[in-house]
């Protein structure tokens, strides 16, 4: 008997150190259409004046408010537009170059991190987890399983 097993294994690839500690809160949801509903970044719910990093380097397009909501936008080295959302206080202003781990802002009690490649919203949660579940046979006779592929995050 052959038995299929979905194993969590680490994958190689990019992987990115989140702008503040802690788990997702709110999740990214794909939306359908250029205008309808969905959640187009992540959110997460630090203490209020956590030091918010940039998860990768590049320039700031924007720092400022827009609704009374607080934001900084770096188009990173890679191109991604990164939106880091709900400050409380921005550490940063347009035109500054900023280094992977550099403190952007402060986050106020929720922070909202969002990808954008030309204009269209990107998941992170892949780049952030660093894990992905793939399916592996597992021997059901006891034998030792083969190595996973090496990599890591």
């Amino acid at each position: 008997m052959i038995l299929l097993v979905v194993a969590l294994v680490w994958l190689a690839g990019p992987c990115i150190t989140p702008p503040v500690p802690g788990p997702i809160v709110v999740p990214f949801r794909q939306p359908a259409c250029p205008y309808c509903p969905g959640h187009r970044g992540v959110e997460y719910a630090p203490a209020p004046g956590t030091p918010v990093h940039a998860v990768a380097s590049g320039v700031v397009t924007f720092a400022g408010n827009v609704a009374g909501t607080l934001y900084v936008v770096l188009r990173q080295d890679d191109g991604l537009l990164a939106t880091y959302g709900f400050l409380q206080a921005a550490a940063v202003h347009s035109g500054q170059s900023v280094a992977a781990g550099g403190v952007v802002g402060f986050s106020s009690a929720r922070l909202y991190f969002g990808w954008r490649r030309d204009g269209v919203p990107v998941d992170p949660t892949p780049a952030l987890s660093g894990t992905r579940a793939r399916p592996r046979l597992v021997p059901t006779n006891g034998a030792r399983p083969r190595p996973g592929p090496p990599g890591g995050a």
